[in-house]
C-alpha cells in the first residue's frame, strides 16, 4: 500500500484550470478541460520571474521546455503570449518594453477614435448587429442601429461637457451617402462583426457582461480599418476573444491579435481567383500523400482531394475542437515549439531580421529557439520547400489517428466529416503537439530522402548524356 500511496503522489494529476475561465451553469455540454496544473511541469509565476534578470532581459530558452511540457499557469498566461506572438523582443528591458507598450497604446486610441469618428458606437460600451449600410453606400435606416448611434453620441457629448469640453463638429454623426470605398467596406463589416460576437464563446461567465461584448466587437471594428487588405472575416473573433480574457488593457490584447494575426492574416485573405487558406490546404494534402499515401488516395477517391473539410481546424486553430482552456493550451506549446527569438525583430524591421537569418546555422543549436523551429532550421537548405507551420501537422495527426476509421468507414464526404467532428472536446493537446512533431521528423526525413534521389537521378542523367557525347566524339 505504501508504495502505492508514494506512486499516487509522484503522479500528481495536477489541479484543473477550469475556475480561470468559468463556464455558465445552464450550459451543461460543455467539454470538460484535460488541462491541468501541475507543479515542476506547468511554467508558474515563480520560474516566470526567474527567467528575467534585474533589469528585465527574459532568457526564454528557461520557459520553452517548460511550457511544452506543462502549459503555462492561466495568471501569468497573458504576460507570456505577449513574448510568445512577439509582441516584445526577449532581449528589451523592463523600460524599453514599458515605453513600446506606451506607444502602441497610444496607437491604438488614435485608431480607435478614428473608427469612432466614422461610427460614433465604436468605444461606446455597445455593438450592433444590424447593417448599417449598403454596397453602394446608402445607409440603413435601422431602429436599433439609429437607437445606438444616438446613444453613443449622447453618452460622448456628456463626457465632453463634463471634462469642460465642446463637442466639435467630428463628433457629429449623420445617416448619409458614403462615397469612400474603403470606408464602405468598413462599415459593411461592422454588423457581421457584432453578429459574431454575439455567438462567440458564450457557454463563459466573461461574456455575460455587455461590456466584454463590446471590447471584443470594438477589437475587431478596429482592426478591420487598420488592416485594409484583409478587413474582417469569420472566424477572427474565435481567434480574438482568448486576448481580451487574457489581458485587462484593450490595446493591449488588440496588439496581442495583431501578432496573432501576422501569422494567420494569409489564411483570410480572398481574390477573385483564390481562398487564402487553399495554400494550407494544399500543404495538408502534400504532408498526407508523404506520410500516408493510402490515406491520401482514398480521400482523393471520395472528392475530398482539396481537404476542404479541415478549413475550420485551420482557420480557428482548433477552437472547435477543444474546451476554451485546452485549446489556449495547445496554442501556446505550439508557439513555444514555433518559437523564434528574431520574431519581434522579424514584425518591426523585416530588413534587419533578414541580415540576421545568415546566422541560423548557429541558431539552430540554441536554447532560446523553439524544438519545432530547430528541426526546420537545422533542414534548411536540405527541403525543396519553404517550412510549414506546426498547425498543418496537427491536422495532419488527427487525420492520421482516424486513418483506420476513415479507410474503413468514410463511403463520401460526409462520413468523412462526421467521422471528424466526432474528436470535438475529445482530443488531447499535449498528445496532438507529440504527434506533430512526430509527423514532422518523418515527413523532413521523407522528403529529404526524395530530393536527395531525385538529385542523384538528374546527375545520373547528365552523367550518362556526357558519357553518351564523350563516346560520339571519340567515334
Amino acid at each position: 500500500m505504501a508504495s502505492l500511496d508514494i506512486t499516487k503522489m509522484w503522479r500528481d494529476p495536477g489541479a484543473p484550470a477550469d475556475s480561470f475561465y468559468l463556464v455558465r451553469p445552464e450550459c451543461k455540454d460543455v467539454p470538460k478541460s484535460k488541462f491541468r496544473i501541475k507543479n515542476g511541469k506547468t511554467l508558474s509565476e515563480r520560474k516566470w520571474r526567474a527567467a528575467f534578470s534585474p533589469e528585465g532581459y527574459l532568457d526564454i530558452g528557461k520557459t520553452l521546455g517548460r511550457i511544452h511540457r506543462g502549459g503555462i499557469h492561466p495568471s501569468i498566461r497573458g504576460e507570456v503570449w505577449e513574448f510568445l506572438l512577439g509582441c516584445y523582443d526577449p532581449k528589451s528591458s523592463h523600460a524599453e518594453r514599458e515605453d513600446i507598450r506606451k506607444q502602441r497604446r497610444t496607437q491604438y486610441a488614435i485608431l480607435k477614435e478614428e473608427c469612432r469618428t466614422m461610427f460614433p458606437v465604436i468605444g461606446s460600451g455597445r455593438y450592433i448587429t444590424a447593417p448599417v449600410i449598403t454596397e453602394d453606400g446608402d445607409p440603413i435606416l435601422d431602429p436599433l442601429v439609429l437607437q445606438e448611434a444616438k446613444a453613443a453620441k449622447e453618452a460622448k457629448e456628456a463626457t465632453s461637457c463634463s471634462q469642460g469640453n465642446v463637442t466639435g463638429a467630428s463628433d457629429d454623426y449623420e445617416m448619409v451617402k458614403e462615397d469612400d470605398k474603403r470606408v464602405i467596406e468598413w462599415k459593411l463589416s461592422l454588423h457581421q462583426i457584432g453578429l459574431d460576437v454575439a455567438r462567440t464563446d458564450r457557454s463563459l461567465v466573461f461574456y455575460e457582461k455587455q461590456e466584454n461584448l463590446s471590447k471584443l466587437w470594438d477589437i475587431l471594428s478596429v482592426y478591420a480599418w487598420f488592416d485594409k487588405d484583409v478587413n474582417y472575416c469569420q472566424g477572427m473573433s474565435d481567434l480574438c476573444s482568448p486576448m481580451i480574457i487574457l489581458l485587462d488593457d484593450e490595446a493591449d490584447a488588440f496588439w496581442c491579435f495583431e501578432r496573432l494575426m501576422r501569422r494567420l492574416r494569409g489564411n483570410f485573405r480572398y481574390t477573385e481567383s483564390s481562398v487564402g487558406v487553399e495554400s494550407q490546404l494544399n500543404n495538408l494534402a502534400s504532408v498526407t500523400q508523404v506520410i500516408d499515401p493510402k490515406l491520401h488516395q482514398h480521400l482523393d477517391k471520395l472528392g475530398g482531394g482539396d481537404y476542404l473539410f479541415a478549413v475550420r481546424m485551420l482557420m480557428v486553430l482548433f477552437r472547435r475542437e477543444f474546451s476554451f482552456c485546452d485549446s489556449l493550451y495547445l496554442w501556446e506549446m505550439m508557439w513555444a515549439l514555433e518559437y523564434d527569438p528574431d520574431l519581434f525583430l522579424t514584425y518591426e524591421d523585416p530588413e534587419l531580421a533578414a541580415d540576421k537569418s545568415e546566422e541560423s546555422k548557429s541558431k539552430a543549436k540554441s536554447r532560446q529557439v523553439g524544438k519545432f523551429e530547430r528541426e526546420n532550421m537545422k533542414n534548411a537548405g536540405k527541403a525543396a520547400e519553404a517550412p510549414l507551420p506546426i498547425s498543418v501537422f496537427l491536422v495532419a495527426s488527427v487525420l492520421k489517428d482516424k486513418s483506420d476509421k476513415l479507410l474503413t468507414e468514410a463511403r463520401g464526404l460526409d462520413d468523412v466529416v462526421k467521422i471528424l467532428n466526432d474528436v470535438n472536446g475529445n482530443l488531447d493537446a499535449k498528445k496532438a503537439c507529440t504527434g506533430a512533431m512526430k509527423l514532422h521528423r518523418k515527413y523532413l526525413k521523407k522528403t529529404k530522402k526524395a530530393l536527395t534521389s531525385l538529385i542523384l537521378r538528374f546527375f545520373g542523367q547528365v552523367k550518362g548524356q556526357w558519357l553518351l557525347l564523350y563516346t560520339v566524339i571519340l567515334i
